[in-house]
């Protein structure tokens, strides 16, 4: 419903807040929030990623940053009319701080705010060169001597770690190092993004040759350039690949190929890193204030050892090192793992002519890749989300206002939706053996992707496969290792010629116990997840995901991952960050993460 009373509530409710935040009055301004109520501030009020709850977390934070960040002139955004659906209001809002501009969503339930999202999206006096801002590019007029767009580029290049030292260096190309980089390179931060693969995009096409995008296209656009309208739903890795290189090269990102890191360490009296580089067969030292770790969220991978696996005859390759399924034709493979990495495998290895056995050793969630999309995403993410006015950007901002602590909520009523619509395939899948589950709360696949990172499949036909007997199923742990098989615990032997290992991944900080210390890692802490005490999240609860695209335990050491639209959407908060430390702006941090979990 659109009403000029819907329209005058809120306009009233945020005067008050203006009103009580220009005045300092943090009561009252915490008193505008509900019992029940969740703030989540993405970098412009706390400079950090926090979600403070009812009105004593706002009073807290307040109390913290008022003086310092300012928060105020929440409007109406121009053109968007609040809307009342179900005695929720919901509208969208710009407002400003002391150092930048925002725009942000909140609900108001019984006059008071309910959720209210505030999202940093540039910084007073340092607005990216777009829009009305873009540069001429061309210098018209004649001028002797006048160097080309090449020249200067080809310039900064050779001198940029060289002569002139980075402010920041990305660790990792992928799609997260990439999206940064770009962020970066338009805010005018000098930065270096490091890869040990020939090419940006390797990434992609070093994997399995059956590896494909399993979320929809309107999903994972990067920044500033959204893929053509005729690019497939579904990306084939390659295309990926491809697609990486040519944004790396159009967004002039200062991408080092064949580097990879030897030792990165602090020094804290200078305040900056000390950062050795092997560079395609050159020792290059570089010296920035910021590191940045974008390895992937999935950290190392997992390589468990099991008793006999020296005497296996056969391969043993994991999940991140198997290529595809071309010289394994009529031969006997094992896949230990049931989730997304396992499933791709297998359906490629049956489809390649071999014996395959999966080897399940707990439940999976799985979800049919059209009721996700539908169900799922289709309000946010679809040409029909479009069409009706949601924009990438709108749905981006949209999914950053559910409270990850009440999320689960409105997930759980769209994974009934897709159970009752799929019933008959479940059947399918437990009358073959395959044990399901729907997450501990039933809340489905994003919730268990932002607890765990892991323990689900979104199938794209690997599953009738199993449904029909053409993989083989067996369950339960690996015992030991034969010359040419797998045993299982309770005796079951599985003959192999192959036996991939899709055992997932650690978390991320093993990255930097490795690049830096093991001290360093377990300052930092876990990687990843809520702390909702649900299986492989442990609490406490935290609010947000742990480390990611924030401040950490330790100074300027930052993580950046993710799928392609959490890069897309959370590398602005963390080029903004960046940003403004370069430029010695005020950056008072409200609730650095704390330390519950090493690893």
């Amino acid at each position: 419903m659109l009403d000029s009373s819907t329209t005058t509530q809120t306009q009233e409710l945020l005067d008050s807040l203006n009103a009580a935040l220009e005045g300092g009055d943090i009561d009252r301004a915490a008193g505008l929030f509900a019992t029940d109520s969740y703030w989540r501030d993405l970098v412009a009020v706390s400079w950090n990623l926090k979600t403070v709850e009812g009105p004593e977390g706002v009073a807290d934070m307040l109390r913290s940053q008022l003086d310092h960040t300012r928060p105020g002139k929440f409007e109406i955004q121009s053109g968007e009319m609040p809307a009342e659906e179900g005695g929720v209001i919901t509208a969208w809002l710009t407002f400003e701080t002391a150092t930048g501009r925002g725009w942000g969503l909140m609900r108001m339930r019984d006059g008071r705010i309910w959720t209210l999202l505030t999202a940093l999206q540039e910084l007073k006096g340092f607005e990216e060169n777009r829009g009305k801002r873009r540069p001429m590019g061309a210098e018209h007029g004649a001028k002797k001597n006048r160097s080309s767009w090449k020249e200067r580029r080809e310039a900064e290049e050779a001198d940029l770690g060289y002569g002139t030292q980075p402010y920041v260096v990305i660790i990792g190309g992928g799609q997260g190092g990439i999206a940064l980089g770009a962020r970066l390179r338009q805010l005018g931060v000098p930065a270096i993004v490091l890869d040990k693969h020939d090419r940006p995009g390797d990434q992609w096409r070093s994997r399995y040759k059956s590896l494909c995008l399993h979320d929809p296209i309107w999903y994972d656009h990067l920044p500033y350039i959204k893929f053509p309208d005729n690019w497939p739903v579904f990306t084939p890795k390659d295309k990926v690949g491809d697609w990486l290189e040519m944004y790396t090269k159009v967004m002039e990102i200062n991408y080092w190929t064949r580097s990879e890191v030897q030792k990165a360490s602090y020094d804290e009296a200078s305040g900056t890193w000390e950062v050795k580089v092997n560079r395609d067969g050159e020792e290059v030292t570089l010296r920035p204030t910021q590191l940045v770790l974008a390895t992937g969220m999935s950290g190392k991978p997992n390589m468990p050892q099991f008793p006999g696996m020296e005497r296996f005859k056969g391969t043993i390759q994991h999940s991140s090192q198997h290529e595809g399924p071309d010289d394994w034709a009529g031969k006997k493979v094992v896949v230990i793992g049931s989730n997304n990495s396992a499933h791709d495998i297998c359906a490629a290895l049956w489809e390649g002519d071999a014996d395959v056995t999966m080897v399940q050793r707990s439940s999976t969630h799985i979800v049919r890749s059209d009721s996700l999309m539908e169900i799922g995403l289709g309000a946010l993410y679809s040409e029909e989300a479009i069409a009706n006015g949601v924009t990438t950007e709108k749905a981006d901002m949209i999914f950053a206002s559910l409270p990850y602590k009440i999320m689960h909520e409105f997930q759980i009523p769209l994974y009934d939706q897709m159970r009752e619509r799929d019933a008959e395939f479940y059947k399918g899948l437990e009358k073959a053996g395959f044990d399901l589950d729907w997450g501990d709360d039933g809340s489905g696949l994003f919730m268990k992707y932002l607890r765990r990172g892991s323990g689900y499949y979104i199938d794209v036909g690997a599953s009738q496969l199993i449904i029909d007997g053409e993989v083989k199923l067996a369950k339960g742990g690996v015992d030991h290792f034969e010359e040419d098989a797998v045993v299982l615990t309770d005796g079951t032997r599985l003959p192999a010629d192959l036996v991939v290992l899709a055992t997932g991944f650690g978390s991320m900080n093993g990255w930097a116990a490795d690049l830096i210390s093991p001290e360093v890692a377990d300052k930092i802490g876990k990687v990843w997840g809520l702390g909702s005490d649900t299986t492989k999240d442990p609490g406490p609860w935290e609010g947000e995901q742990r480390n990611m695209w924030k401040p950490t335990q330790q100074e300027h050491l930052w993580f950046m991952g993710g799928n392609l639209h959490q890069s897309r959407h959370y590398s602005l908060y963390l080029a903004l960050q960046l940003k403004a430390r370069l430029e010695g702006l005020e950056t008072p941090v409200y609730g650095l993460q704390e330390v519950h979990h090493l690893s």
